[in-house]
């Protein structure tokens, strides 16, 4: 198995301690309802000046607000397979690798550390709206609530498959990939909200004859 973390093999039950600052220790965790609610609230707040403030037409807008969350999930796929999963070939790359996704790999089941901190969340969701404005001016107020939105879904089924057990239906699919992506091979299933890019892309992960 191609390594990604740091130690030989998962350990679902340890945490790691990213900081000998109880205080940046402390920062480096959140729950993974506030960033879900912050992007969710940005989102709306954002759709409600869409409505308010511009003369796009609710169907337009709409449309636009799905294009924004189809958009996310390429984007959850390439930040995963390129930016999360890069080779750690210098230092400085074999750090940043292992503070935003490696320690991950190795502490899978660590609850706190499922979704960036509050204030990289916040920042993220400062970002994508200047440079949504500055791309398409007022329709980023109906981009921006899609992506956002879909954003939130990653981290909600993130979570959820790291803390419940699979159930009996169709859904079962995003525990079965993200499991594999884990514990076999992650060089396959990039997505965890949607295996969409993988199917598209190749990188689903193959049956067992």
């Amino acid at each position: 198995m191609k390594k990604i973390g740091r130690l030989e093999r998962p350990d679902n039950n340890g945490s790691a301690q990213m900081f000998q600052n109880p205080v940046l220790e402390k920062m480096s965790r959140t729950h993974i309802s506030i960033p879900i609610v912050m992007f969710l609230v940005i989102g709306g707040v954002s759709l409600f000046y869409a409505l308010t403030t511009t003369t796009i037409s609710i169907g337009i807008g709409l449309l636009v607000t799905i294009v924004g969350l189809l958009v996310f999930t390429l984007v959850e796929y390439l930040m995963h397979k390129y930016f999360f999963h890069m080779v750690p070939d210098t230092p400085m790359k074999d750090k940043l690798q292992y503070s935003v996704h490696g320690v991950h790999h190795d502490y899978p089941k660590d609850k706190d550390r499922l979704a960036m901190p509050p204030f990289i969340s916040g920042l993220y969701a400062c970002i994508f709206y200047f440079v949504f404005t500055f791309l398409m001016g007022d329709y980023a107020l109906y981009f921006l609530p899609g992506f956002l939105m879909g954003y939130a879904l990653y981290l909600g089924v993130h979570y959820i498959v790291h803390a419940f057990q699979p159930p009996k239906n169709a859904l079962k699919i995003l525990w079965v990939n993200h499991a594999i992506h884990h514990y076999k091979d992650p060089d396959v299933a990039f997505g965890v909200s949607s295996p969409l890019w993988d199917v598209i892309l190749g990188t689903m992960p193959k049956k067992d004859k």
